[in-house]
């Protein structure tokens, strides 16, 4: 809880002034509209996607089973770009806030004020973290949010007090209240109208289900508690901080300048705690806000190793967790570079990433229970989710720039390794039936000389044509033993398989078949599976294809076919060193 806790605890180093910005005197009753979306819409979603994905994929596997084939790849790759989107951003604006609590404490010397330098130093100390190990990291992170919290309940319970003492303050605050907004319907009217421009106040929630695979016993009862605990405790603390900034603060210090602009608390802490205590928040802000990337940066360390090695569209070292910390912290520097780890320039992106999961997450559940009368409840909230989306969208469109701008760059270099990748072998074990096994046993010479056939109408006297045409061209005796190999193309945008043979008899020929995402492929590993069966080379004949070799090059990499014969050849001679070693290939 406390490892998804810093991403969606630290926003309380910023909700309360975004949700005055925001509302004005309405924010503690925005607020309240954020808690009760959170409680009744977000934690029953998360709920549901809990259960449909207890390893922790969340959303995102839920909509691959919808989807079949290269759509649900590219419905995945796009959710990926988002989560991206949400998750770097998340690590570089969160360090970029945490610069700027250390940039306004009055203790800190003038010549450390250095936004871009600063932030660059908290990214470097977030990847040590995770370099080091990830227990260090949920060990630190059990820390910060202990502290945090205990910290934030002393400052809030202050500043409740405070108001018990003055309850003029109250007054002056329902007057303004009253004074702009007539009556009660408007108040909510209005509250929910300002939603979108709160929903970072659920930032984080839905990291909870990232981290499932670290929970143990019953893996989907324990998250639930761990989503509806962090969200109690994260409503108490935003109704209260709401509330007692609204009332205790200036209008004019949340503003662009303002002392309590982007740390109403730390304003309040300051102001009723002195500058000692104020100064412990303050270093305990920055700890969280520098370390909210964490909770992001183990969604990423989830979320990559499961799908994109899987579907050939990542290197194999991205299974790692080290390598792709790398990768994350080196794309966070220039994140940070680019944006001059401002943190303005950043909410839209960030905003924009999170709503988009959130939302696909409300859809996918809506469509797994379509078929209950759960669906009108789940339904009711997609909607919510996709408008908040929408309009904060249209209110920051530079988060929608940003965000297809992450959605390309995942696009591209998922098809480009794809591309890298598409002459590994791929095929995981061969599994040969009966009936195959007793075709080789038959060969006197344990040479087994393979036809490729794509049959068309699996007659006899097709079979007989094929073995006439090989026999004559390769001066193949008629006592050689020919086996036919059919290879048919299952899903081609799957790109690890199992193979599966199985041997048949059509009239006297005997052929073997199987299916695999990419032919090529599987015919490679087939030979080097007889090669280790009989200890001889095997020998393969193709025909040559007709059609453009461009036209073929697309067919393979993305529907596992084109042209068998030398990319047949490649593979082989990427996977076997030795020539002498290799299978016989042979083309007509």
């Amino acid at each position: 809880m406390c490892l998804t806790g810093v991403d969606y605890f630290s926003t309380l180093g910023y909700q309360p002034g975004i949700a005055f910005l925001a509302a004005g005197t309405l924010s503690p009753i925005a607020t309240v509209i954020l808690v009760l979306v959170t409680l009744f819409g977000a934690y029953p979603v998360y709920g549901k996607v809990a259960e449909q994905s207890p390893n922790g994929q969340g959303s995102i596997s839920m909509l691959e089973r919808i989807f079949p084939s290269w759509t649900g790849k590219i419905v995945v790759l796009c959710l990926l770009g988002f989560a991206a989107t949400d998750f770097i951003i998340t690590i570089t604006l969160s360090s970029a806030d945490a610069t700027a609590h250390i940039i306004e404490n009055p203790f800190l010397p003038s010549w450390l004020h250095h936004q871009v330098g600063l932030t660059l130093l908290l990214l470097i100390l977030l990847g040590a973290i995770f370099l080091r190990g990830f227990k260090e990291a949920v060990d630190l992170a059990v820390i910060l949010v202990g502290i945090y919290l205990t910290l934030n309940a002393i400052v809030i319970s202050v500043a409740v007090a405070k108001v018990a003492q003055h309850p003029e303050m109250i007054g002056h605050w329902t007057q303004q209240l009253w004074r702009q907004h007539s009556n009660l319907g408007l108040m909510i009217a209005g509250s929910l109208l300002l939603f979108p421009k709160l929903a970072l106040g659920l930032s984080g929630f839905e990291t909870g289900v990232a981290v499932m695979p670290l929970i143990t016993g019953d893996r989907i009862r324990n998250t639930k508690k761990l989503l509806l605990i962090a969200a109690l405790i994260m409503s108490v603390f935003l109704i209260a901080s709401s509330f007692v900034t609204a009332v205790l603060i200036a209008p004019s210090a949340f503003e662009q300048g303002g002392e309590a602009n982007g740390r109403a608390l730390a304003y309040l802490a300051h102001r009723y705690l002195g500058s000692v205590f104020g100064t412990i928040y303050d270093l305990s802000t920055i700890a969280i806000l520098s370390f909210a990337g964490a909770s992001a940066m183990a969604g990423l360390l989830n979320l990559v190793p499961r799908y994109l090695p899987r579907y050939g569209m990542a290197p194999n070292w991205a299974r790692a967790s080290r390598p792709l910390v790398i990768v994350f912290c080196v794309i966070s520097f220039a994140v940070t570079l680019i944006f001059h780890a401002n943190v303005d320039a950043q909410g839209g992106a960030y905003a924009t990433g999170v709503l988009v999961l959130m939302s696909s997450a409300a859809i996918a559940v809506t469509i797994f229970h379509w078929r209950t009368w759960l669906r009108w409840g789940f339904l009711l909230i997609s909607v919510i989710f996709v408008y908040t989306t929408f309009a904060n969208m249209v209110q920051r469109p530079e988060g929608i720039k940003i965000a297809f701008a992450f959605i390309g760059l995942t696009i591209l270099s998922s098809l480009l390794s794809r591309a890298l990748r598409a002459t590994e072998l791929r095929i995981r074990e061969v599994i040969m039936d009966d009936s195959c096994k007793e075709f080789l046993s038959h060969d006197r010479d344990q040479v087994i000389r393979l036809i490729s056939h794509r049959p068309d109408n699996r007659t006899v006297e097709e079979y007989a044509a094929l073995d006439a045409l090989a026999r004559a061209a390769h001066n193949l005796s008629r006592n050689e033993q020919l086996l036919f190999l059919e290879i048919e193309r299952s899903d081609s945008s799957e790109f690890e398989a199992s193979l599966k043979m199985t041997g048949v008899c059509v009239g006297p020929y005997k052929v073997l078949r199987a299916s695999s995402p990419a032919v090529p492929n599987a015919i490679a590993a087939i030979l080097i599976y007889l090669r280790g069966v009989t200890e001889h080379l095997p020998h393969i004949y193709f025909s040559w294809s007709e059609e453009n070799p461009v036209k073929q090059t697309f067919r393979f990499l993305f529907l596992g076919e084109g042209d068998v014969p030398p990319v047949t050849h490649e593979i082989l001679r990427q996977s076997i060193a030795d020539p002498q070693q290799r299978p016989f290939v042979h083309v007509t």
